[in-house]
């Protein structure tokens, strides 16, 4: 099997070495450089052609992660990014481009010790997916009269696992459900939200963007 090839970017050297090293030993990835700064990751990027790119939102020099990241898609719009922040926030998590978002994961460092998230961001992203941390899905609920508020409690709880980059089988099987069940609730939630005719992966992108849009922090 072919393995899915990451470029790990932080400016603290021994988080960056230990999260690829930590990386490396999933079969499934393979780790083909480190940087420490946006500049040194664009380089990178283009020279080794990952198809992910790791990116600590905080880097030091003339470009955040953000910024380095916008350009990484920019110039390979197929590449996936996962934004690496300390920060929780809804403000935070919808700085990131949402016009043109496919592709992108959004993840908490503090997450970073839970690889099965960590690589479930990493695949996503890969294949033109959004993902979003757990705890940032936790932070959110739906707004007061918006199309997810509208959707039944099973929905909403499909819809929060799918924002969170699960599968059709993984989702089955957090929810203890069969697949078939699974199918005909995601395709439920496609018809509330208007997104049946779109093809798999862009629905699951803009049935995860129309949950953030639609959605307010629990503390607001």
């Amino acid at each position: 099997m072919e393995k899915t090839s990451v470029i790990v970017v932080d400016d603290e050297a021994l988080f960056r070495e230990l999260l690829a090293r930590t990386l490396s030993s999933e079969p499934g990835l393979e780790v083909v450089g480190e940087a420490e700064d946006g500049e040194t990751a664009i380089s990178l990027a283009r020279e080794k052609n990952p198809d992910v790119v790791l990116m600590d939102i905080e880097l030091p020099g003339e470009l955040d992660g953000i910024e380095a990241a916008l350009q990484i898609k920019n110039e390979k719009p197929e590449m996936g990014v996962v934004i690496l922040s300390a920060h929780s926030e809804r403000r935070y998590v919808t700085s990131l481009p949402l016009d043109e978002i496919q592709g992108w994961a959004y993840l908490l460092k503090q997450t970073v010790p839970d690889l099965a998230t960590v690589v479930r961001a990493i695949q996503g992203s890969k294949v033109g997916m959004v993902v979003l941390d757990p705890a940032v899905v936790a932070g959110l609920r739906p707004r007061q009269g918006s199309a997810v508020a509208r959707l039944n409690p099973r929905h909403q709880e499909v819809l929060e696992l799918l924002a969170q980059g699960y599968s059709n089988a993984a989702i089955a099987h957090q929810l203890r459900l069969s697949r078939k069940s699974v199918e005909t609730y995601i395709n439920a939630i496609y018809q509330e939200l208007h997104l049946s005719h779109e093809p798999d992966v862009h629905a699951r992108v803009k049935a995860t963007l129309l949950y953030l849009e639609s959605s307010k922090s629990r503390q607001g």
